[in-house]
Protein backbone atom coordinates (compact mmCIF):
# COMPACT_ATOMS: atom_id res chain seq x y z
CA UNK A 1 0.00 0.00 0.00
CA UNK A 2 1.18 3.55 -0.75
CA UNK A 3 0.40 6.34 1.37
CA UNK A 4 -0.01 9.91 0.12
CA UNK A 5 3.54 10.24 2.01
CA UNK A 6 5.05 7.64 -0.32
CA UNK A 7 4.01 10.09 -3.66
CA UNK A 8 6.59 10.52 -6.17
CA UNK A 9 6.46 11.56 -9.76
CA UNK A 10 6.14 8.37 -12.26
CA UNK A 11 4.29 6.06 -9.16
CA UNK A 12 2.06 3.52 -10.73
CA UNK A 13 -1.31 3.05 -8.36
CA UNK A 14 -4.78 2.02 -8.09
CA UNK A 15 -7.05 4.61 -7.97
CA UNK A 16 -10.77 3.96 -8.72
CA UNK A 17 -10.11 0.58 -10.45
CA UNK A 18 -7.72 1.88 -12.49
CA UNK A 19 -4.14 1.49 -12.62
CA UNK A 20 -2.98 5.28 -12.74
CA UNK A 21 0.65 7.03 -12.75
CA UNK A 22 1.53 10.04 -11.04
CA UNK A 23 2.43 12.98 -13.48
CA UNK A 24 2.28 15.63 -10.47
CA UNK A 25 1.53 16.09 -7.10
CA UNK A 26 1.45 19.18 -4.12
CA UNK A 27 0.98 18.70 -0.55
CA UNK A 28 -1.47 21.40 0.70
CA UNK A 29 -1.73 22.57 4.27
CA UNK A 30 -4.97 24.16 4.95
CA UNK A 31 -6.06 27.10 7.15
CA UNK A 32 -7.98 25.09 9.75
CA UNK A 33 -8.31 21.44 7.96
CA UNK A 34 -6.67 18.77 7.37
CA UNK A 35 -3.99 18.64 4.58
CA UNK A 36 -4.45 17.53 1.38
CA UNK A 37 -2.33 16.53 -1.95
CA UNK A 38 -3.34 17.84 -5.03
CA UNK A 39 -2.29 15.18 -7.57
CA UNK A 40 -2.37 15.15 -11.37
CA UNK A 41 -2.41 11.43 -12.71
CA UNK A 42 -3.03 9.72 -15.95
CA UNK A 43 -5.08 6.92 -17.00
CA UNK A 44 -2.84 4.05 -17.62
CA UNK A 45 -6.07 2.46 -19.68
CA UNK A 46 -7.27 5.11 -21.30
CA UNK A 47 -4.46 7.74 -21.70
CA UNK A 48 -6.67 11.12 -19.86
CA UNK A 49 -5.62 12.70 -17.49
CA UNK A 50 -7.37 13.89 -14.32
CA UNK A 51 -6.90 16.09 -11.04
CA UNK A 52 -7.77 14.65 -7.99
CA UNK A 53 -7.15 16.48 -4.33
CA UNK A 54 -6.97 13.47 -1.75
CA UNK A 55 -6.47 13.71 1.99
CA UNK A 56 -3.01 13.20 3.22
CA UNK A 57 -2.46 10.02 4.91
CA UNK A 58 -4.75 8.08 2.32
CA UNK A 59 -4.05 4.75 1.18
CA UNK A 60 -3.35 3.16 -2.64
CA UNK A 61 -2.55 -0.32 -3.46
CA UNK A 62 -0.25 -0.87 -5.84
CA UNK A 63 -1.31 -0.68 -9.98
CA UNK A 64 -0.71 -4.54 -10.16
CA UNK A 65 1.43 -3.90 -13.30
CA UNK A 66 4.04 -6.36 -14.98
CA UNK A 67 6.62 -5.24 -17.45
CA UNK A 68 7.64 -7.94 -20.35
CA UNK A 69 10.41 -6.78 -22.65
CA UNK A 70 9.47 -6.98 -26.08
CA UNK A 71 10.41 -6.18 -29.66
CA UNK A 72 8.99 -4.43 -32.50
CA UNK A 73 8.58 -6.29 -35.54
CA UNK A 74 6.57 -4.22 -37.95
CA UNK A 75 3.01 -2.48 -38.60
CA UNK A 76 0.02 -3.11 -40.46
CA UNK A 77 -1.95 -0.71 -41.11
CA UNK A 78 -2.96 0.87 -38.12
CA UNK A 79 -1.92 -2.41 -36.27
CA UNK A 80 1.72 -2.90 -34.35
CA UNK A 81 3.18 -6.06 -34.12
CA UNK A 82 5.33 -6.63 -31.19
CA UNK A 83 7.02 -10.22 -29.90
CA UNK A 84 8.18 -11.32 -26.41
CA UNK A 85 11.55 -12.40 -26.38
CA UNK A 86 11.80 -15.32 -23.62
CA UNK A 87 8.51 -16.77 -25.44
CA UNK A 88 8.75 -15.72 -29.23
CA UNK A 89 4.09 -14.71 -28.43
CA UNK A 90 3.24 -12.57 -30.73
CA UNK A 91 0.65 -9.22 -29.61
CA UNK A 92 -0.48 -6.51 -31.56
CA UNK A 93 -1.15 -2.90 -30.43
CA UNK A 94 -3.37 -0.39 -32.50
CA UNK A 95 -2.54 3.27 -32.13
CA UNK A 96 -4.65 4.38 -29.80
CA UNK A 97 -2.65 1.64 -27.70
CA UNK A 98 0.68 3.36 -28.78
CA UNK A 99 -0.33 7.48 -28.49
CA UNK A 100 3.04 8.96 -29.50
CA UNK A 101 5.42 6.53 -28.38
CA UNK A 102 4.16 5.05 -32.69
CA UNK A 103 6.49 8.16 -33.53
CA UNK A 104 10.00 6.89 -32.70
CA UNK A 105 9.20 3.03 -33.49
CA UNK A 106 11.90 1.67 -35.63
CA UNK A 107 11.78 -2.20 -36.41
CA UNK A 108 13.48 -4.44 -34.00
CA UNK A 109 13.94 -1.70 -31.19
CA UNK A 110 13.23 -3.27 -27.58
CA UNK A 111 10.74 -1.58 -25.74
CA UNK A 112 8.63 -2.50 -22.71
CA UNK A 113 5.29 -3.10 -22.63
CA UNK A 114 3.19 -2.73 -19.48
CA UNK A 115 0.35 -5.08 -18.53
CA UNK A 116 -2.58 -5.06 -16.33
CA UNK A 117 -4.46 -7.87 -15.43
CA UNK A 118 -3.20 -10.10 -18.58
CA UNK A 119 -4.10 -7.20 -20.68
CA UNK A 120 -1.62 -4.70 -22.62
CA UNK A 121 -1.35 -1.76 -21.81
CA UNK A 122 1.06 0.89 -23.37
CA UNK A 123 4.66 1.16 -24.84
CA UNK A 124 7.26 2.26 -22.72
CA UNK A 125 10.33 3.47 -25.51
CA UNK A 126 14.11 3.83 -24.14
CA UNK A 127 15.00 7.25 -23.78
CA UNK A 128 17.31 7.34 -26.04
CA UNK A 129 16.60 6.30 -29.82
CA UNK A 130 19.00 6.75 -32.92
CA UNK A 131 17.32 7.82 -35.97
CA UNK A 132 18.21 8.95 -39.60
CA UNK A 133 16.85 12.27 -40.82
CA UNK A 134 14.98 11.58 -43.96
CA UNK A 135 14.03 15.08 -45.12
CA UNK A 136 14.83 18.58 -43.90
CA UNK A 137 15.68 21.85 -46.16
CA UNK A 138 19.21 22.10 -46.75
CA UNK A 139 21.50 23.78 -44.70
CA UNK A 140 21.63 27.39 -43.52
CA UNK A 141 23.53 30.00 -44.84
CA UNK A 142 26.66 31.59 -43.35
CA UNK A 143 25.64 33.33 -39.90
CA UNK A 144 22.81 30.81 -39.59
CA UNK A 145 24.25 28.93 -36.79
CA UNK A 146 24.84 32.27 -34.23
CA UNK A 147 21.27 32.71 -33.72
CA UNK A 148 20.51 29.42 -31.98
CA UNK A 149 18.07 28.72 -33.60
CA UNK A 150 16.68 25.59 -35.67
CA UNK A 151 14.75 23.85 -38.84
CA UNK A 152 12.32 20.89 -38.82
CA UNK A 153 13.43 17.94 -39.92
CA UNK A 154 11.41 14.22 -40.55
CA UNK A 155 13.14 11.44 -39.19
CA UNK A 156 12.84 7.73 -40.85
CA UNK A 157 9.98 6.87 -38.55
CA UNK A 158 8.05 10.26 -39.46
CA UNK A 159 8.02 11.70 -36.20
CA UNK A 160 9.40 15.55 -36.77
CA UNK A 161 11.67 17.14 -34.34
CA UNK A 162 14.05 20.36 -34.14
CA UNK A 163 17.32 20.14 -35.34
CA UNK A 164 20.52 22.53 -35.71
CA UNK A 165 20.83 24.29 -38.74
CA UNK A 166 23.83 21.89 -39.68
CA UNK A 167 22.15 18.87 -40.14
CA UNK A 168 21.60 17.40 -43.48
CA UNK A 169 19.18 14.64 -44.80
CA UNK A 170 20.91 11.25 -44.51
CA UNK A 171 22.07 12.55 -41.17
CA UNK A 172 22.23 10.58 -38.31
CA UNK A 173 20.61 11.77 -34.83
CA UNK A 174 19.99 11.03 -31.36
CA UNK A 175 16.51 11.80 -30.24
CA UNK A 176 15.15 11.70 -26.88
CA UNK A 177 11.96 9.87 -27.02
CA UNK A 178 10.43 11.77 -23.92
CA UNK A 179 10.50 15.44 -25.11
CA UNK A 180 11.21 14.86 -29.18
CA UNK A 181 14.13 16.51 -28.46
CA UNK A 182 17.68 16.29 -30.52
CA UNK A 183 20.40 15.21 -28.29
CA UNK A 184 23.59 14.92 -31.18
CA UNK A 185 24.79 14.16 -34.12
CA UNK A 186 25.71 10.69 -34.89
CA UNK A 187 28.95 9.18 -36.57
Amino acid sequence: MFATSDFRKGLKIEYKGDPYEIIDFQHVKMGRGGANVKTKMRNLKTGSVVEETIRSGEKFPPAGLEEKKMQYLYAQGSDYVFMDQETYEQITLNTGQLGDAKLFLKENIDVKILYCKGEPLNVELPTFIVLTVAKTDPAGFKGDTTSGGGKPATLETGAVVRVPFHINEGDTIKVDTRTSEYIERVK
